[in-house]
């Protein structure tokens, strides 16, 4: 017997999410499953060079919280290379471009190489990690450069990729801040992508982890499977 549950948006003062609520009670299963069917503009995301950075005093309220270190953000072990790095780099766009080039070029990827307390001062420092690593150390830079940033988890498929095709799993990338508009930024795969399928925000990994449980689990697998649909 599959059991079905609604989904809810839950919003938080740090978080916003789009999740399954499941059983509020003790349960146990062999397996969890979701599917869904999204529909999506097709565009690829937006590229607006000519976004300004706006001054942290014309910052409106709610961006503020996304200009402070986090759990998996360092802003203080940081601060001072991200303005040896980026601190005579174009401001607005350019500069959390700027940001992203480096971080891609700077870590090596690998699923080997992913371990879930791993922090952006320490993916700065062993420069490997998985698409999670990425965006904290995009945006611990970011932040660190006065821009606002939040981190966000979701699906992003092979739509618009020349094959071969890697194994598919979750995803992770970030939003900046700039010109009074959150912009979407892709450290790991640096390049406007069509098709990401949103699952949350947050100040870093810790508030949007891809499952919490409240009480000892064991996860045996995990399949993912983002397909594109053609209408019709």
């Amino acid at each position: 017997m599959i059991n079905q549950a609604p989904i809810v948006r839950y919003t938080a003062s740090v978080c916003e999410i789009f999740f399954s609520e499941f059983w509020k009670k003790t349960f146990s299963a062999e397996s969890l499953s979701t599917d869904a069917l999204v529909k999506d503009s097709g565009q690829a995301d937006l590229f607006v060079l000519a976004a300004r950075q706006t001054p942290v005093e014309e910052l409106p309220d709610e961006t503020l919280l996304f200009l402070l270190g986090s759990r998996y953000c360092e802003t203080d072990r940081l601060s001072g290379t991200a303005w040896q790095l980026f601190g005579k780099s174009p401001t607005g766009w350019g500069r959390v471009q700027a940001i992203c080039d480096h971080v891609h070029r700077h870590i090596t990827f690998g699923y080997e190489h992913a371990r879930f307390t791993k922090t952006a001062w320490e993916v700065f420092q062993e420069r490997t990690g998985v698409c999670r690593d990425y965006a904290h150390l995009a945006i611990a830079f970011c932040r660190c450069m006065n821009i606002p940033a939040r981190y966000c988890t979701g699906y992003l498929g092979d739509i618009g990729v020349p094959p071969p095709y890697g194994p598919m799993d979750f995803a992770a990338w970030f939003e900046a801040y700039l010109d009074g508009h959150w912009y979407t930024f892709d450290a790991r795969n640096n390049t406007p992508r069509i098709g990401r399928v949103l699952i949350a925000r947050g100040r870093d990994a810790a508030d949007v982890a891809i499952s919490s449980s409240f009480g000892p689990t064991t996860l045996n697998s995990f399949k993912v499977r983002t397909d594109e649909v053609s209408e019709g």
